[in-house]
């Protein structure tokens, strides 16, 4: 049996790629930014560096680039987690992205 996995987070946006480790490999993902008040959801059924965005005035999209890839490490490793793309609705930079990562490992 799968033991689930729970980790929450806040990054600043950068414009460019930035990897957040959270010590495993997630089958979902959230991303906020809480400044310019958009939402990038991803799960494992996306393509690596997709996702589905939500901005302020409700109307959704899916990304074909610049979205959320996640990535396992090495076996046993830590270094698991995921990339936040450059999307420049989510990833703005001084912006800041509170993220929530859901997975099983």
């Amino acid at each position: 049996m799968s033991k689930g996995q729970l980790a929450t987070g806040t990054v600043e946006g950068t414009g460019a790629a930035i990897n957040v480790s959270c010590g495993f490999t997630p089958k979902h993902i959230t991303l906020i930014n809480i400044d310019g008040d958009a939402r990038l959801d991803w799960n494992d059924q996306y393509a690596d560096g997709t996702g589905y965005k939500i901005i302020a005035a409700g109307t959704g999209a899916l990304v074909a680039t610049g979205g959320i890839t996640p990535y396992s490490g090495s076996s046993g490793s830590a270094a698991k987690g995921f990339t936040i793309g450059t999307d420049s609705d989510v990833n703005a930079s001084a912006e800041t992205i509170n993220w929530t990562a859901w997975g099983e490992d």
